[in-house]
């Protein structure tokens, strides 16, 4: 009885440092992501977001629109 309860207490210990670790890796993911962002808007025409449905023009400096009409 008293070996199931510690195996839980590792099992237990072992997935709260896994989720530990992946949440620490997302942070370094967005980190590197609002990193790139600030560098593209940096070096962006006027300081022009480049992000998409912000309004902002695309690589070509035409304004984005769909090109056909969605269907019902």
């Amino acid at each position: 009885m008293h070996f199931d309860y510690e195996l839980s207490q590792i099992r237990n210990a072992e997935l709260l440092r896994q989720a530990e670790q992946e949440r620490l890796a997302r942070e370094v993911r967005r980190g590197r992501r609002a990193a790139r962002r600030e560098a593209a808007e940096g070096t962006a025409d006027g300081g022009t977001s480049q992000a998409f449905g912000t309004g902002g023009e695309s690589h070509t400096g035409r304004p984005w629109r769909q090109r056909f009409l969605r269907t019902a």
